[in-house]
């Protein structure tokens, strides 16, 4: 099994902490978000990881093979997910976002549930999501089950109530599953698939047939939006955000 990190783009939201290095670089109790990412993997033992990189590329200097998202400016992360197709297609892989942070149990989860296309979530998101919003529906998507199917995922809720969970941004495909994403890619556009993001993706996968299916994780996660992610997290956790 192999892991793939989509960190083309530059997280223009964080302002100027990403002038320099892009997101994935900056820094949550004295890590990269990045190295967070990468140690996970490795404690999960994936040996093989690789980087899609596009923004300030040349940054990049981790012992990993890595992919290109040259046109990163002009596209959305299903497109930076598409320059990792040789690996995908022979191999599945674990796609990881790059401003998340997570341990190395939810990986092994995802690993182990059985799929071919399976996503992590989080059922207990509005604790997070109310240490870093004002108002979480501003921010959370619209997250279904039947069992273990999602149903549905993102969109805007009008309630927390409507909200089963929130994505975490890992994503395990099996060579099967990746073939019926690019079954459903070649129904698109170029330019649509330039536009199109993770969630978009799976939901039109799901409304095409498609069997995307979820597993719960309990353990601690972060994702980073913005400065105000940071500082929220070191604020409300002292030590490893992990702990």
């Amino acid at each position: 099994m192999k892991g793939i990190i989509l960190a083309a783009g530059r997280g223009s939201r964080m302002g100027a902490l990403t002038n320099e290095l892009p997101k994935c670089r900056t820094i949550l109790h004295g890590k990269e978000l990045i190295q967070w990412q990468l140690e996970a993997m490795e404690e999960a033992s994936i040996k093989e990881i690789s980087i899609i990189r596009g923004y300030l590329a040349e940054t990049f200097e981790f012992d990993v093979t890595y992919f290109e998202n040259e046109r990163w400016l002009q596209t959305n992360m299903v497109a930076s997910l598409v320059a990792a197709n040789d690996w995908l297609e022979k191999d599945t892989c674990i796609t990881s976002y790059s401003d998340i942070v997570y341990s190395s149990d939810a990986v092994i989860k995802l690993m182990n549930f059985p799929g071919d296309i399976v996503i992590t979530y989080d059922p207990n998101w509005l604790d997070l999501w109310l240490m870093r919003f004002d108002n979480p529906l501003s921010d959370a998507e619209t997250f279904r089950l039947d069992g273990d199917r999602v149903i549905k995922i993102g969109g805007r809720a009008a309630l927390t109530q409507e909200i089963e969970g929130q994505y975490m941004g890992l994503v395990k495909y099996t060579p099967a599953g990746w073939r019926k994403v690019n079954k459903f890619l070649k129904g698109l556009n170029q330019e649509e698939i330039d536009k199109l993001d993770v969630t978009k993706l799976l939901q039109g996968l799901i409304d095409s047939g498609v069997v995307v299916n979820a597993v719960a994780i309990i353990d601690q996660w972060f994702e980073v939006d913005t400065e105000s992610d940071l500082n929220a997290y070191e604020s409300n956790f002292l030590t490893s955000p992990l702990s």
